[in-house]
């Protein structure tokens, strides 16, 4: 059975910066057809669920050379790209070609992310940790980009 990293909030699982889901009822119809393993990046980095709200700075998503603050200013760029090699760990361990995550997010976001001004700006970019993945040969989708996997 193929296996699919999940963002562990769209499970339900309050695991996002407010101490909050991202729930997607859809998520669930892929069981019966994938194996699925929750994951974020951000636990699993050692952030606290809640935690204050961080974005990627420069408006471009993760790039070399970005930094991650948090809206205090705080640099935890180190703690996202730890997060992120945490959760490849676990992609390699199960032998995960595919991984859907939460959009927007500065660790998930797949297609866009936040600009980095805390002003709630989408900007084209990917997050800390579907860069790592993509980077890394597994293919990444959001939440909204699940449909062609239903009933496959």
């Amino acid at each position: 059975m193929k296996r699919i990293l999940v963002s562990a909030c769209l499970f339900g699982i309050n695991c996002n910066y407010k101490g909050k889901n991202n729930l997607n009822y859809r998520i669930f119809s892929l069981m019966k057809d994938f194996a699925l393993i929750p994951v974020c990046p951000e636990q699993l980095a050692g952030l606290p669920t809640p935690r204050p709200r961080a974005e990627i700075i420069g408006g471009k998503g993760w790039v070399p050379g970005s930094r991650v603050v948090n809206e205090f200013g705080v640099d935890i760029t180190t703690v996202f790209e730890k997060g992120a090699e945490e959760t490849l760990k676990i992609a390699r361990l199960f032998e995960v070609e595919l991984a859907i995550l939460k959009g927007g997010s500065p660790s998930c976001g797949t297609q866009h992310v936040y600009d980095g001004t805390f002003s709630s700006i989408l900007v084209p970019g990917v997050g800390v940790t579907a860069a790592l993945l993509r980077k890394n040969g597994i293919e990444v989708l959001s939440e909204d980009e699940i449909e062609y996997l239903i009933g496959s």
